[in-house]
């Protein structure tokens, strides 16, 4: 069985490729499974093409994952088609991918619901500055989202 998930944030440079490229480093051999499928958008166009935002790769690639090769997309309607799951950054991305929602009835979540503890929401580092602390909860989010799938 296949699992497509698709993570958004705003631009598709900070949150939504870290939590791409966590999920597919912690998944291991399932990431390299053609079972397990993961893609990021945003929900803002300003960025489309561009790769992750330099100090959340640098961020990155200190804790172990390489985001080099992603590149920013905005989300699409028809990405509720394409995904079995669409997890966003947080509540205003949320109610903007809904927006786009149509008839689908494909299930979009905060990924902050797979973390143990109380947060409501990924914080932005590209307005905070906190790119460490963003990684620390999407990866606590992440092992969270993967025992959520595992088989």
């Amino acid at each position: 069985m296949t699992t497509r998930i698709l993570f958004v944030c705003l631009g598709n440079i900070c949150r939504s490729p870290a939590a791409e490229g966590v999920v597919r480093e912690l998944a291991g051999d399932l990431a390299s499974d053609p079972g397990l499928q993961l893609d990021s958008a945003g929900t803002g166009d300003w960025h489309i093409g561009h790769p992750p935002h330099p100090p959340m790769q640098a961020a990155a690639r200190r804790r172990g994952y390489d985001l080099s090769r992603q590149r920013a997309r905005q989300l699409a309607a028809a990405d509720f088609d394409a995904f079995d799951l669409i997890v966003a950054m947080d509540a205003e991305n949320l109610r903007n991918i809904e927006a786009l929602r149509g008839g689908s009835d494909t299930p979009v979540r905060l990924f902050t619901d797979y973390a143990e503890g109380p947060e409501d929401h990924v914080p932005d580092p590209y307005f905070t500055g906190d790119y460490d602390g963003a990684l620390a909860l999407i990866e606590r989010c992440a092992r969270g989202l993967l025992r959520d799938i595992a088989p």
